[in-house]
């Protein structure tokens, strides 16, 4: 996946609100800066940093929904940059001080950024329903809608600045030139998610209606695809598929209802030569969970709804889970390729939104009644340090 290029890119890289990660300084510069004394480090800052202060006032006052996470994308621990309704921000210091980026029309729901620079984003225009397809080259300062239209994507990946992948739950479409077309990846019939790390090698899950799901391998592209695991289902609807080398997760949805959702995670370590049922969550609302066999664990992360997974290297994954009823998000991790998997302890909020930098690091975006927050972890997910947050 993308994620060792970013780390190789960041060090070097501009963002656009001028936040610079040094990679070091000139010689003369660096005899200077000997010899000048040493000045305090700054302390870090709380609460929402003192930014978008008129915005966030506009948004309280009864006439506009309160400004809110809904998107976040960190390149490592320190670098990143988190979005919402009509605005941007950014971090080169791991939270210790936030910076705007953009403030405008636009009202992301994902952003997606391969390097420091070049950034991508599924959002509307707000207070509208229709969804767009957004780049920057500067960063995140200035966006640019790309085609004439709105797109049906439901998630985009970029692997590098110009090549990426653009997915809804049937079909999936790919890019070479950053986005300005598209062609369609044949996929098999009733896909129901799909994820590809290169042009040629991708994974969809398939539902086979009244039997279950079959999550499916192409390695030419799409002209040709394999069977790698079958779960059965009397009512398969919705799955997700995440892939990086050799490893692959897949959450297979049962039913959902009184606010309680039922599901199935499953991780292979071998490109599904094998696989383990990692999670197996049956609920009252939402019945059986798909699928059959021993789980390692009976309930998932916040013990609710499964929202999106990383995988870092070849051994760890990470999964967020909310449970909106009981104001719960948490996360789930292995590190060990699912022979043992834990759950964390929860922060407030309806659902929320991760982006893992190695098997360690991570950042976590949560709305509660309350208020929209940022978080950090540097151990997993066990313990989460708030680093921003937008009081309602």
């Amino acid at each position: 996946m993308k994620w060792t290029k970013r780390l190789q890119l960041t060090s070097l890289t501009l963002l656009s609100v001028g936040l610079l990660t040094c990679a070091g300084w000139g010689t003369a510069a660096s005899m200077a800066a000997a010899a000048a004394p040493a000045t305090p480090t700054p302390s870090c800052s709380s609460g929402d940093h003192g930014i978008l202060q008129k915005l966030q006032k506009k948004h309280t006052d009864g006439s506009s929904d309160p400004l809110t996470f809904a998107a976040v994308d960190f390149l490592n621990a320190d670098t990143g940059r988190a979005a919402g309704n009509g605005f941007l921000i950014g971090t080169s210091d791991g939270g210790c001080h936030f910076q705007e980026i953009y403030q405008g029309q636009w009202s992301f729901q994902q952003i997606d950024y391969p390097d420091n620079v070049h950034g991508w984003a599924l959002a509307t225009v707000q207070g509208g329903q229709a969804k767009y397809l957004i780049r920057t080259t500067d960063g995140g300062s200035t966006w640019k809608r790309l085609g004439s239209g709105t797109v049906t994507f439901e998630r985009i990946e970029f692997l590098d600045s110009t090549t990426g992948f653009g997915y809804n739950r049937a079909s999936t479409y790919y890019t070479n030139n950053g986005g300005v077309s598209w062609s369609k990846i044949t996929t098999p019939a009733n896909t129901r998610g799909a994820d590809f790390t290169s042009r040629n090698s991708g994974w969809a899950v398939v539902i086979v209606p009244g039997s279950g799901y079959q999550v499916m391998r192409t390695i030419d592209g799409g002209a040709s695809w394999k069977r790698r695991m079958n779960a059965a289902y009397s009512d398969p609807q919705y799955a997700r598929v995440y892939a990086n080398a050799s490893q692959v997760y897949t959450v297979l949805y049962g039913g959902s209802g009184m606010s309680q959702t039922s599901y199935s995670l499953y991780g292979s370590s071998n490109a599904g030569s094998s696989w383990t049922r990692v999670i197996a969550q049956e609920t009252a609302g939402g019945g059986p969970a798909p699928g059959s066999g021993a789980a390692k664990v009976k309930t998932g992360p916040g013990s609710g709804s499964p929202g999106n997974m990383q995988l870092i290297g070849k051994t760890t994954a990470f999964m967020v889970g909310y449970q909106p009823a009981a104001q719960m998000v948490g996360t789930g991790m292995t590190k060990n390729n699912s022979q043992v998997w834990s759950n964390s302890k929860t922060v407030l909020g309806f659902e929320g939104v991760i982006s893992f930098v190695d098997h360690n690091q991570g950042w976590l975006a949560v709305r509660d009644l309350n208020s929209s927050t940022l978080y950090f972890t540097k151990d997993g997910g066990a313990n989460w340090s708030a680093k921003f947050s937008f009081e309602f």
